[in-house]
């Protein structure tokens, strides 16, 4: 899967750019979408990806390429002007639709969809126990075109994977082909965090440990670079949490309550 993102939507960690990726000694250089959106392709040259272009504001690329593992399932959906890429599987996925009000056919990127269309929209609990209550492997990402919004999450288990990195014209790139990302951001990319969500309002937080702040951990490669950091919990930091304002509160602006 792709998705790239226009840096006027989505603001990304500073510490992901790297200054080697635009020193004039190196030799990858991050590449503009057009040109990221064409190496995806040519990855997938025996199974063509369905994709979906939005103007100069996004892009959502997905092949159906499914290995035979469960981990391996790639799904891609579209309701109500929400996109939603979906990888791996969720075991508890028949409780959950249950638990929403949807039907036994509903896959998880459907049911993803309408879990933030409740939380966008009504608010009920913070997104970190939402999350905490997906039991698998899985990441995601979510584009609400309407409302101009992205929202990125990926579970606590690590046979799902999923990197983000920084295009030429500072767009945030987000995959799970390591080797597309290394290739369109050259030193500007990291593994996105396990157990964490990012949304383009609020930036990056854990959803394991919502009251803790998050810091950047400088990444060095096998050639002495620094590449985009990683990110990990600071245990040791503690958020000045706000309380929610009723049901109509951003549900991604807030965390659990202290």
């Amino acid at each position: 899967m792709l998705a790239i993102f226009n840096k006027n939507l989505v603001d990304p960690p500073k510490e992901l750019n790297s200054p080697v990726s635009h020193s004039t000694g190196s030799g990858n250089k991050p590449k503009y979408p057009q040109d990221i959106v064409k190496t995806f392709q040519q990855s997938y040259s025996h199974n063509v990806p369905l994709s979906i272009g939005f103007g100069n504001s996004a892009f959502l690329a997905h092949s159906s390429r499914k290995g035979p593992q469960i981990h391996d399932q790639r799904l891609f959906m579209g309701v109500d002007n929400m996109y939603c890429l979906f990888l791996g599987s969720l075991h508890n996925l028949n409780t959950l639709n249950k638990q929403y009000g949807l039907g036994r056919t509903t896959n998880e990127a459907m049911f993803t969809i309408e879990a933030y269309r409740t939380l966008r929209d009504r608010g009920p609990y913070p997104a970190d126990q939402v999350l905490k209550g997906f039991e698998g492997c899985f990441g995601f990402v979510i584009f609400d075109q309407k409302a101009g919004t992205v929202f990125v999450a990926l579970g606590t288990d690590q046979r799902v994977q999923l990197f983000w990195g920084i295009a030429a014209d500072g767009s945030v790139v987000i995959s799970d082909n390591l080797v597309v990302i290394k290739e369109s951001c050259a030193k500007s990319f990291a593994p996105f965090p396990s157990g964490c969500m990012f949304h383009s309002e609020v930036g990056l937080m854990s959803f394991e440990h919502p009251k803790n702040k998050m810091k950047a951990m400088p990444r060095i490669d096998s050639e002495g670079a620094m590449c985009g950091s990683n990110f990990k919990v600071d245990i040791n930091s503690k958020k000045t949490t706000m309380p929610r304002v009723g049901s109509e509160a951003n549900w991604a602006l807030c965390g659990s309550q202290t």
